[in-house]
């Protein structure tokens, strides 16, 4: 009876241990999200893969960004003109398999004006390899984060 008692522990100790791994994404998106709040370009750009992909949809930044460096240069143009802002995070929801992640939500940036975001963040050996960013006026966000 020990026996079988340590081997369900040690198997549950390691279910655990892979549900936390794949909490990650999640955790990530919301490093990011806040990242992008405070205007850390640091914390943002280190969350990309080499090869990310960013869309832009609606707004005077609309584009799809397929570097670094146009990547820098889009959330550089974006901290610049907004400065520091508030991050709301509501209906935030991940899928995970062991070949990658995509994590959605629906995220308020507030600051001059509120920025409702449609977010969804797609992961790949723990990097950001594509990121839709959907302005939606009309998106409703609860949860102050």
């Amino acid at each position: 009876m020990f026996k079988n008692f340590s081997l369900a522990t040690c198997a549950a100790a390691m279910l655990f241990a892979a549900s936390g791994a794949m909490a990650a994404p999640a955790d990530d998106a919301r490093t990011h999200f806040q990242a992008i709040g405070s205007g850390d370009l640091a914390i943002v750009m280190r969350g990309y893969a080499d090869q990310a992909q960013f869309n832009w949809i609606g707004g005077p930044l609309d584009g799809t960004y397929a570097s670094a460096d146009a990547i820098r240069g889009v959330w550089e143009k974006f901290t610049k003109s907004q400065g520091p802002l508030k991050v709301s995070v509501d209906k935030l929801e991940e899928s995970a398999n062991p070949k990658g992640a995509t994590v959605s939500a629906n995220v308020q940036f507030e600051g001059k004006a509120p920025i409702k975001v449609r977010y969804v963040l797609t992961f790949r050996e723990g990097k950001i390899v594509s990121e839709t960013w959907q302005i939606d006026p009309k998106l409703a966000v609860a949860a102050a984060y």
